[in-house]
């Protein structure tokens, strides 16, 4: 019916139009870095509270 770009030529469009990346720079989203950061944090303090829980249950 109407004629739309494919997803592959918009993306490539949008990147054209980006500058390269510089160096050291994983992250060009605050909010994507952020969340990143928090998931691992949450994981990490997951792990220890979980290592926590089982050594108190394994002393008594």
């Amino acid at each position: 019916m109407f004629h739309s770009k494919s997803i592959e030529e918009r993306i490539a469009e949008r990147q054209a139009g980006r500058g390269p990346l510089k160096e050291g720079e994983h992250f060009e989203h605050g909010p994507a870095k952020f969340l990143f950061i928090f998931i691992i944090g949450f994981v990490v303090v997951g792990h220890i509270a979980g290592l926590l829980f089982l050594m108190a249950l394994g002393l008594h």
